[in-house]
């Protein structure tokens, strides 16, 4: 039955004829895939399938092969900043600009006036000094790349001297001796864990000190009996001894976060003010833009740092600078527009009555199948990327018992859309605080769907 099947399994080149749709290297692979498929099946005892069939079959595969690896998800966790999930979601101001400037040529670095090459700094610096109150601005890949640029320019072969409280582990295991270290500099540690003092700092200088570094725990905290050195003493210090002292503020706030309903966090406005020589912070966190370091400050170490090699390895494009420049221009305006417009403030907005509403709602659409159990109820949502680790916005969303919280918190993920989720004290949690404008109801088709199938 195998050889008399083979014999008449369509060949390759027929079932490509019945396809379209896709780049035609995707349709050749899918089709290939797709034959060779049939003829183990075949060799296993399966039925030959008809052309159809088998053109059928290779379609299916040619979209999924054709599909974005980055596929859109439903975050459903309340982790605002979710780092996994590609942090910040951007204004829709934001999204329009990179659009615009993607499908075209845009004025990156060219000198409209003169028709010579310009700088593709000056798309963010204005809004930076004008919002900050900085001298100059410039812009890296992300906050460590600025970090270990503005060590590299100002401080190599020299010595930085940091609190050892503040030597702390970025995401992804990268540590801020680490990223000293590939700076060039040398990294002269203070104080103890818990506790730092004026007169570390002052003991440590020498004629080979580089710079002073203040780092910012935003992602951690140390409790009872502890102690900093304020930034302004710092800089007074600094000042004295002449040395720079760079502020890497981390998530980089532009607006007051208490007025958010959130405990404060230190502003770059604040460094500015103190007199840091150099800030740097993400441009994707509390700004909530793209992916970006930030650096501004004195601007005489700022045209430093430009004129460094490491600057142009670690450079930003087109779409950095579009979508960062859009999302600057929000904090020209106050907090109420800011909500309005920007999804990241919006998030840390919303009451938690209206959120258990939305809940509510998602909830009367949902079918929940027998030995399954589903419920409002409040929770806590989190900033997320180091922000805030310790603080919880009161929320609210469905919380759902069943045999396999763990097999449905896979089935979520793994379907279309992915939806993603927190599995706490043996039950499937959704918090609605970070489920998307619109996205509501494709949350209840997909916790509908997945509850029949494990369980219906």
């Amino acid at each position: 039955m195998g050889t008399d099947g083979l014999r008449n399994l369509p060949p390759v080149h027929a079932v490509i004829q019945e396809l379209s749709g896709h780049p035609p290297s995707i349709l050749r692979d899918a089709a290939r895939e797709t034959v060779e498929k049939a003829r183990q099946s075949i060799l296993d005892g399966s039925p030959c399938p008809t052309l159809r069939e088998l053109a059928q079959a290779a379609l299916q595969r040619a979209g999924n092969m054709a599909a974005s690896s980055m596929a859109t998800v439903v975050n459903a966790t309340g982790v605002i900043l979710h780092t996994g999930l590609g942090r910040a979601c951007l204004p829709p101001l934001a999204v329009e600009n990179i659009r615009r400037v993607a499908t075209g040529y845009a004025v990156l670095q060219w000198d409209r006036q003169a028709g010579v090459r310009g700088h593709r700094d000056g798309h963010v610096e204005n809004l930076l000094t004008r919002i900050t109150g900085a001298q100059a601005a410039t812009v890296a890949n992300n906050n460590a790349g600025a970090t270990m640029l503005v060590l590299s320019a100002l401080a190599r072969g020299r010595e930085v001297i940091v609190s050892r409280g503040q030597l702390v582990e970025i995401g992804g295991a990268f540590r801020i001796p680490e990223v000293m270290k590939q700076s060039g500099c040398v990294m002269v540690e203070v104080g103890c864990t818990n506790r730092t003092h004026l007169r570390d700092y002052e003991s440590a200088l020498s004629e080979n000190t580089g710079a002073i570094l203040r780092v910012h725990p935003s992602n951690y905290r140390v409790r009872g009996f502890t102690g900093e050195v304020s930034l302004g003493d710092l800089v007074a210090l600094g000042r004295r001894a002449g040395v720079p002292v760079i502020d890497d503020l981390g998530a980089g706030s532009l607006v007051p976060l208490d007025k958010f309903g959130l405990p404060p966090e230190p502003t770059v406005q604040q460094s500015v003010q103190e007199g840091a020589s150099v800030i740097t912070c993400s441009g994707d966190k509390l700004i909530g833009g793209p992916q970006a370091g930030i650096l501004l400050g004195e601007k005489r170490f700022i045209d430093i740092i430009r004129k460094h090699p490491l600057a142009r390895a670690l450079r930003v494009c087109k779409l950095t600078l579009a979508g960062l420049e859009a999302s600057l221009s929000l904090f020209l305006e106050d907090e109420s527009y800011l909500a309005l417009h920007h999804p990241v403030y919006g998030m840390f907005s919303e009451k938690p009555q209206s959120i258990r509403l939305r809940a509510e709602a998602v909830l009367s659409t949902i079918s929940v199948p027998s030995g399954c159990e589903a419920f409002v109820e409040e929770m806590g949502s989190f900033v997320g990327s180091g922000a805030l680790p310790d603080t919880a916005i009161p929320s609210a969303g469905i919380s759902i018992t069943c045999p396999s919280p763990d097999g449905l918190a896979h089935a979520l993920r793994s379907g279309n859309p992915a939806v993603a989720v927190r599995v706490e004290e043996d039950s499937v949690k959704l918090d609605l605080r970070t489920v998307q404008p619109g996205e509501d109801e494709i949350l209840g088709i997909r916790l509908s769907s997945e509850l029949e199938r494990l369980w219906g």
